[in-house]
């Protein structure tokens, strides 16, 4: 204990004396945050889905070559709006916002959820690298644009009895039939071609990087440009090893390469500092949303 609030201390003094904040931010900061792809949260919404299917968690649905596209987009459409369009049940970004809002921060992230910026983070600020639940994309694709999806994704949640309450959380009737499907016209197809659309998200080749994903990574190397040779936080939060290429290595070698740099992870059970850097890092192994609650101005 005594040695987290040792480093609780030099992060927040190194975040009151920065010249500017880069964030990372990786899976466990959703986590973090409540958005759980398991456990409550996954029965609560897929009850049904897992009573035919027995599906032990989201990411399987997700993977699922259902028979239908209707049932395809049934569960997709509530993996989409509960992950996308609902604010996460824990204030972990927004007390992340109330850190750096007054810094010159970015945002990097191989998060899809959207947080960020439900949180108020400034959009010209953040860069998604991998997409993104709220868009769309020609499955081919036949060409590099992406389309919002709230819209139709709200149709076909409503599709299956379904209600939408103020706040935007489902409510499903108590005598209400459950409908694992929605009807075909809902099925959302390419403009252009006529094809089947498919989720904007990093999974293999077909990924479509529009103009908004390059005017962000334009963005994100501005401000790199401008700060590296200042004082620098590079606050690395829940970033694990799947795509370490995007965010945890190119960390590594900005502190390396700046030494006014200060490297700081936070990551239950998986926080790591390269002796190269050690003397400018700072790790911690804690639950992320405690971290920041700590890190808030005394």
């Amino acid at each position: 204990m005594e040695e987290l609030q040792e480093s609780i201390k030099l992060v927040r003094k190194c975040l009151e004396e920065a010249d500017a904040v880069l964030i990372g931010a990786g899976a466990g900061l959703s986590t973090s945050s409540g958005f759980v792809y398991d456990g409550e949260r996954f029965r609560k919404y897929f009850g049904d889905f897992i009573s035919k299917y027995h599906f032990r968690n989201m990411y399987e649905g997700g993977f699922y070559p259902f028979h239908t596209p209707e049932e395809h987009w049934a569960y997709w459409s509530r993996y989409i709006y509960i992950n996308r369009y609902i604010a996460p049940p824990k204030p972990v970004y927004r007390r992340l916002f109330e850190l750096v809002r007054d810094k010159d921060y970015f945002v990097l992230t191989t998060n899809v959820d959207h947080c960020f910026q439900k949180a108020g983070f400034e959009k010209e600020r953040l860069f998604y690298t991998q997409g993104d639940y709220g868009l769309f994309q020609c499955s081919t694709p036949c060409h590099h644009k992406t389309y919002d999806n709230e819209e139709t994704v709200r149709k076909m949640i409503l599709a299956q009895g379904y209600n939408i309450a103020d706040d935007g959380e489902l409510i499903f009737p108590a005598e209400a039939e459950r409908i694992m499907r929605i009807p075909a016209e809902l099925i959302p197809h390419c403009p252009v071609c006529g094809k089947t659309m498919s989720m904007n998200l990093r999974a293999d080749e077909t990924f479509v990087q529009d103009e908004g994903w390059d005017r962000h990574a334009a963005l994100y190397n501005d401000f790199l440009q401008k700060n590296r040779k200042k004082k620098i936080v590079l606050l690395e939060l829940g970033v694990g090893y799947n795509t370490p290429g995007i965010i945890k290595y190119p960390f590594w070698q900005l502190t390396a390469q700046n030494l006014k740099a200060t490297y700081v992870c936070v990551n239950f059970g998986e926080g790591f500092s390269p002796k190269e850097i050690s003397d400018q890092s700072i790790v911690i192994s804690a639950d992320i949303g405690d971290i920041i609650n700590l890190l808030a101005p005394v």
